[in-house]
């Protein structure tokens, strides 16, 4: 479904997976990279909704705190703690690896609930994200 919309597919497809949804988009990129669109500019779209995601998730975290996190999402004491020591024990940094599965979108929540400044949210989210998608691209393209 996704793959038909094309850079709208790509987008939502992104933003969606950045959420605690059990989707990905690297399938919808790889698809739509074998059909034809541009590198570049399909690496983009994906970022901005992969990172418009987790501003969602940030979003959450800050306004809900742990528990509202906890009981809205059904996020596991397991899943909170593993994203919340990560967080603390490498600090804003560790948001350079939002993009990783299973600890990678808690840890969107868990930056809104102890509440870095959100410009550097942004920056480290958008490194990491719009680094995975620029080397799914370029390995694609080899």
């Amino acid at each position: 479904m996704f793959v038909e919309l094309g850079w709208a597919g790509m987008f939502s497809s992104a933003l969606l997976a950045a959420t605690l949804l059990p989707l990905g988009s690297e399938a919808v990129m790889l698809t739509l990279l074998a059909a034809g669109y541009a590198p570049l500019p399909l690496v983009l779209t994906a970022t901005a909704g992969n990172v418009g995601g987790s501003m969602l998730n940030y979003w959450l975290g800050r306004h809900a705190g742990r528990a509202g996190v906890q009981k809205w999402l059904k996020v596991s004491d397991a899943t909170y703690l593993s994203a919340q020591h990560h967080f603390q024990k490498y600090g804003v940094w560790s948001l350079c690896f939002a993009w990783l599965p299973v600890v990678g979108d808690p840890l969107t929540f868990i930056a809104g609930i102890l509440r870095p400044p959100l410009p550097v949210f942004v920056l480290l989210v958008t490194l990491g994200k719009g680094g995975r998608y620029a080397l799914l691209a370029w390995f694609t393209a080899a």
